[in-house]
Order: C-alpha cells, then sequence, then structure tokens
C-alpha cells in the first residue's frame, strides 16, 4: 500500500507570479448575487477576467427561450456545456450537457435556446464578442474590459462591494 502524503509540496514561487484563482464551486447556486445579469433570463458568472491577455472565462445562464446573440469573435473561444441545451442558427448540431465547441475566428453565429430549455456553458473568450445584424455587420462589442465594468457595477449594486470583481481579474 503507497505512502499517504500529509505534507503539502510547497515549489519555490517566482517573485513576480500572479495569485491562483480557484473557486470550490464556481457555479454558486445558493447566492445569484454572483450571477452577472446580461439581460432577460440571461446571466454570466465570472471565473477569470484577464486584463493582461485580453480574454475572459465564465459562466453562461440562459433560462428562457429565445435568441441569445448573433456574434462573431476575432480569436478564438472554447466552450463546454455543464447543463441544459442550445444551438446556432446556422448548424444542424445542438450543445447539449457534456458537449464541447471551438468556435474558430470570424465566424458568425447565432445562439439560440429553444423554449422550454435552459442551459449553463463555460466559455472561454479571447478579445471582443462583436454583435452583429443580420448581414454580419458589427453593431456593438463587449471586450474584457467591459465585463469588468459590468461586473464592478453590479456587485455594487447586490451589496458585495464594487471591489469583489477584484478577485477574478488577473
Amino acid at each position: 500500500m503507497p505512502d499517504t502524503i500529509t505534507t503539502r509540496y510547497s515549489p519555490l514561487v517566482p517573485q513576480d507570479m500572479l495569485d491562483e484563482i480557484f473557486l470550490k464551486d464556481a457555479r454558486e447556486p445558493e447566492d445569484a448575487r454572483l450571477w452577472v445579469p446580461n439581460g432577460p433570463g440571461r446571466w454570466s458568472r465570472p471565473l477569470c477576467l484577464n486584463v493582461s491577455q485580453g480574454y475572459w472565462v465564465h459562466l453562461v445562464k440562459v433560462t428562457v427561450g429565445g435568441v441569445v446573440s448573433r456574434h462573431r469573435h476575432p480569436a478564438p473561444v472554447h466552450g463546454f456545456v455543464l447543463e441544459g441545451r442550445w444551438r446556432y442558427l446556422e448548424r444542424d448540431w445542438v450543445a447539449t450537457a457534456g458537449s464541447y465547441l471551438f468556435e474558430p475566428p470570424g465566424d458568425v453565429h447565432t445562439l439560440v435556446v429553444d423554449d422550454g430549455d435552459s442551459m449553463i456553458t463555460l466559455f472561454h473568450n479571447t478579445g471582443a464578442l462583436l454583435y452583429c445584424d443580420e448581414q454580419g455587420k458589427t453593431v456593438g462589442s463587449t471586450d474584457v474590459f467591459d465585463r469588468v465594468a459590468a461586473a464592478r457595477k453590479h456587485y455594487e449594486a447586490v451589496g458585495l462591494g464594487a471591489d469583489y470583481v477584484k478577485r477574478f481579474i488577473r
């Protein structure tokens, strides 16, 4: 039988290394204040807001059916469905719990949650999210700095304090 390790390994840490982010239960179902509203029936739960490299990792929760957004990304996006189901109007697949998605830069797609469905998906967005009209023309955008500002405002409004967002910023 192998020996049980009773002490923690403590490596030498570079002087300027950033602190890690560890969230034991990132979904935090008991505390709705951690979910930043993004529209009716839509929320974002920040996990990492990386302002030095221009990306954000977050959980997206949608609880009502409809079009979430038509958009494209100038950089790659990764997604992993934790709960529920959703699809893109431009595709013939449906993302369900356990599905993984790589979105190549430049692809325009329309995220839809069908009536009666809901979802929670982990997304890693690099660069901006560019909202598009039906012809693919950019009509708006959001980036990691917008996400930080929205979270800061929300956390202040719900009593967690504006600085609560700092735990996710790297």
